[in-house]
């Protein structure tokens, strides 16, 4: 049978349920399945939020991921890839045979000069595997014996929209569905009461009027909408128009929600469209969320010395610091997918001042979320992820002085870590030259990474897929291949 055939005949068992879901088939997924309204509404919930994979391709080393995504692309120069050579050259040329010819921004490409500058941070090793780390991220230097560094990551994309949609979607163009949204299309929900995509977002005070994030970073693109991030916001309504409105009480809007659903349900059956069943699963979350969200958002119940683990600005709602101990509540409630993005990495100018705030903002609150996810036993299928789109050039950008300069975006060269969830900790993959512009040892493009992280989810990312316009799309595209090398 073909599909077209297939979907006109719609002879399979779910289309048969969902088509009889007023009768029978409701009434025995109800009696089975969690839910908190009409026996109708949980048996089609439950449909429209099916997952893709009955069964994971491999054995997931990872239930879950939390992505601290540094927006801007932190310099890897001074913060994780060490070169002496640039400070023994300090302000000579960046030489033709580095350079290669290879793409400028359009803020550096009509400089007359391109100065080399070596980092105004010091770096020591640290731990047992004697990682070498720089002195602007003392908390995360006690704790490289856990975390696994890319220093050899790639990509294409030189500018910040462009490059930070390729990190989040697999493409540069706009328009496709978010990392978490196709996890969420694939695994399914672990807990039906909060998102299966969480977003948080915080500004870093290194740039505070960085570049701005679009929603479509964490949308679903093309897949149903039940997939897309929900935000969580600091303030009286962390998300969005889910409180009741004044003068409706909970039996109110639960016989509201009912009426609704028996609505859709009935437009439903006339025209098949499987966004109606997405409507009726997101109004019964919400429903749920309005218990949910206040408890996990509340951090009354947390113990003095985890404030004092991720420091003073852990008590300032919408905080990086904050942020991290809601991305760990988030992640013991078993969301699946949980994204942070931290703004404020693009040094241009006036790096050291800079960067220099931008890692205050961060280090000692991304070093305590993996130490409280490891003391909770969360880390060993917690899969943690540091790093922003691109890195940063060696040679300044403007006027360059031993206390002062900027560095323009760098595509080819620059580094990541990560941590718990299958992640080989306490050692560093990949290698870049003497002047940390090229890769010269093991290089990790985006659709690698990429491939890596849902392997370690227990997906093949060559079989997740979605069609779309006669197309079968997927997060990596037609490319990326598993980094082997960095799996415990």
């Amino acid at each position: 049978m073909d599909e077209l055939h297939e979907y006109q005949m719609n002879l399979n068992r779910r289309e048969f349920l969902s088509k009889t879901s007023l009768g029978l088939g409701a009434a025995a997924l109800a009696s089975i399945l969690p839910g908190c309204g009409s026996k109708a509404i949980s048996g089609l919930e439950s449909l429209s939020g099916k997952k893709a994979l009955s069964v994971t391709h491999f054995a997931p080393k990872a239930k879950r991921v939390i992505y601290l995504f540094q927006s801007g692309g932190p310099s890897q120069i001074e913060l994780f890839d060490p070169k002496p050579v640039l400070t023994n050259m300090f302000g000579e040329e960046l030489p033709d045979s580095v350079r290669m010819g290879q793409r400028l921004t359009g803020m550096t490409s009509g400089q007359a000069s391109f100065p080399l500058a070596g980092s105004y941070f010091k770096f020591s090793q640290k731990g047992k595997s004697g990682t070498w780390i720089s002195e602007a991220l003392p908390h995360i230097g006690e704790i490289v014996d856990e975390l696994c560094f890319v220093k050899s990551m790639y990509t294409e994309a030189i500018n910040h929209g462009p490059a930070t949609a390729f990190f989040q979607t697999g493409h540069q163009q706009p328009g496709r569905p978010s990392i978490g949204s196709w996890l969420s299309y694939g695994l399914g929900s672990l807990n039906n009461n909060l998102p299966t995509f969480s977003v948080l977002l915080s500004r870093g005070s290194g740039r505070p009027n960085a570049q701005p994030l679009y929603s479509r970073l964490w949308g679903n693109g093309f897949l149903p909408s039940l997939h897309q991030g929900v935000q969580f916001r600091s303030g009286a309504d962390p998300v969005l128009y889910l409180n009741d409105l004044p003068g409706i009480d909970k039996q109110t809007r639960r016989r509201m929600l009912d009426d609704i659903a028996a609505l859709n349900q009935i437009k439903h059956a006339e025209n098949d469209d499987p966004e109606i069943l997405t409507r009726i699963a997101q109004y019964e979350m919400a429903y749920r969320m309005q218990t949910s969200v206040p408890e996990t958002m509340d951090f009354s119940d947390e113990p003095e010395d985890v404030f004092e683990l991720y420091g003073p600005d852990s008590r300032i709602p919408g905080t990086y610091a904050a942020n991290c101990i809601l991305a760990r509540r988030l992640a013991e409630k078993d969301v699946r997918f949980i994204q942070l993005y931290h703004m404020g990495w693009d040094q241009h100018d006036n790096l050291p001042v800079g960067l220099g705030k931008q890692c205050k903002d961060v280090d000692q609150p991304s070093a305590a979320l993996i130490k409280d996810l490891k003391r909770r036993g969360l880390l060993d299928d917690t899969l943690v992820i540091w790093g922003g789109e691109f890195g940063r050039t060696n040679y300044s950008q403007g006027k360059l002085t031993p206390e002062n300069y900027g560095r323009d975006h760098h595509p080819r060269c620059f580094s990541i870590f990560m941590a718990g969830g299958g992640i080989k900790p306490g050692i560093t993959y990949g290698e870049t030259d003497d002047f940390s512009y090229n890769i010269v040892k093991d290089p990790v493009h985006v659709h690698d990474f990429q491939a890596t992280m849902m392997h370690l989810l227990g997906i093949d990312h060559e079989k997740l897929t979605y069609k779309h316009q006669g197309r079968r799309y997927r997060l990596t595209d037609v490319h990326g291949h598993v980094v082997r090398d960095i799996l415990a």
